[in-house]
């Protein structure tokens, strides 16, 4: 939806100290300083990713490139050059000085130059995202909100003597030059960190983060059951404990052709042959109530477990007749199988009875292997490379059943099993504790920034 009430009533009741003005200062709307350009309707049909020129769209404002390329004629003033400053008009109303090579303008984001020496173009940058912020918080949306040129022309900017703007802008760039930096540093332990869950968990699923069963046999000079014999005992099992109807189906072998070697001791299994039951949720489109109980779908499986903030809910009758029941004792497994979280994994966290839509895998892993093992081998990269890559490039991506089944996992012995598991706790627990605090001066540094901002523009 639009905006509804007029840009000077909602400087003229906030409280915010960002949009305020100095009482030497005066105030000038920005279409009296500055030219808004909207974006084109460019023809969809010849958006491609291979020939033509780059297409600034919504999600491209604030990045450095765009991936999308037009392949058809267009006027040049819609080309928006680097350094020029963009407005995104749908959403969250973001503004952003383009970084990118020379791109077309599409329709719903907009340009902005400033057309007067009066006004300091990088102090614009400063000014105009407090006031796009309070333009869209005071912007009611069922959906997606909308900005309109007109109403960034209204916007009433604070107009110093233009002097006064430029030491403004000295001092702010000083002072963000340093935030910066900070920032970037803390963004690089970000992904440092990242980079060694990924170490961790390749490390673990190889046999290198904890010294193997069978080494320690050796020294110890014991024997000990191989990965092998531990699946051939899994299967075992499974044909004695057969109760289903029909004739028994025996688990799905993997493939290993061409795959890395083993530790001493350890072996490939598939993951069907590892799991009493994989299956998933319901395809059908049941009765939603507003109590009972919670219908999970892809979004509400989180990489820590599922979260019921934002679940919706079916008749216990209803529940009864799905097909999938998770059990935490167990060890239970979820894998998103559909959407932009494709092959999320996480272990059920909740002891609350709940149901899965058709966008979720259940998985219910042997009780005679490591639920923890199964999950960390599930999150490492090899798993997940294969799991993906058998999701197709569609629109729509999807991993099924069949899919799943046959992929390979790497099983040592159980004992090492555990104390894998045990190891990547620990040493994921103090990797979690340096990204909170990453996370809380990333907190601090955005507060930091609002608050030079503010000794900038307050009475």
């Amino acid at each position: 939806m639009a905006l509804t009430i007029s840009v000077e009533d909602i400087i003229s009741t906030t409280n915010n100290p960002l949009l305020q003005t100095k009482p030497h200062w005066t105030r000038v709307r920005l279409g009296d300083v500055a030219t808004v350009l909207n974006g084109y309707a460019f023809k969809a049909e010849l958006f491609n990713r291979t020939e033509g020129t780059p297409l600034i769209r919504i999600r491209d404002v604030g990045s450095d490139d765009s991936e999308t390329l037009y392949s058809g004629e267009f006027e040049t003033k819609y080309l928006v050059q680097s350094g020029e400053l963009l407005i995104g008009m749908d959403g969250d109303f973001n503004c952003a000085r383009w970084r990118g090579k020379p791109s077309l303008l599409n329709q719903r984001v907009c340009k902005v130059s400033i057309s007067t020496d009066a006004y300091e173009d990088r102090f614009l940058d400063f000014v105009l995202p407090g006031y796009l912020k309070a333009i869209n918080d005071a912007t009611s949306s069922i959906t997606v909100k909308h900005l309109s040129s007109r109403t960034i022309q209204e916007i009433p900017l604070p107009c110093p003597p233009i002097d006064e703007q430029r030491e403004i802008v000295a001092e702010l760039e000083k002072q963000f030059s340093r935030l910066d930096q900070a920032v970037a540093n803390l963004q690089r332990v970000k992904a440092n960190l990242k980079r060694y869950k990924a170490s961790v968990l390749k490390d673990a699923v190889e046999g290198r983060l904890v010294p193997t069963e069978a080494e320690l046999a050796r020294r110890e000079g014991r024997g000990f059951e191989t990965g092998e014999q531990l699946l051939q005992r899994i299967l075992e099992t499974r044909r004695c404990q057969w109760k289903g109807k029909g004739k028994f189906e025996a688990a799905v072998s993997p493939e290993i052709d061409e795959l890395h070697v083993l530790p001493d001791g350890w072996t490939w299994c598939a993951t069907d042959q590892v799991c009493e039951k994989i299956t998933d949720g319901e395809h059908i489109s049941p009765s939603i109530v507003s109590d009972g109980v919670p219908l999970l779908s892809a979004k509400d499986v989180l990489d820590a477990g599922v979260t019921f903030g934002d679940a919706k809910y079916v008749t216990s009758s209803d529940a009864e007749k799905f097909r999938s029941r998770c059990d935490p004792d167990r060890g239970d497994i979820l894998i998103v199988s559909r959407g932009a979280t494709i092959g999320r994994a996480c272990r059920v966290n909740s002891d609350r009875v709940f149901s899965l839509m058709g966008s979720v895998i259940l998985m219910k892993p042997s009780k005679l292997v490591e639920a923890g093992y199964l999950m960390l081998a599930l999150k490492a990269g090899f798993f997940l490379t294969r799991l993906t890559a058998v999701s197709g490039s569609t629109a729509q991506q999807a991993i099924y059943i069949r899919d799943v089944r046959p992929l390979q996992l790497p099983l040592p012995p159980i004992a090492e099993q555990q104390r894998i598991a045990v190891e990547v706790d620990r040493l994921f627990s103090i990797i979690f504790s340096i990204e909170a605090e990453v996370n809380r001066n990333l907190a601090r540094a955005v507060q930091l920034r609002h608050a030079v901002l503010k000794q900038s523009f307050v009475r």
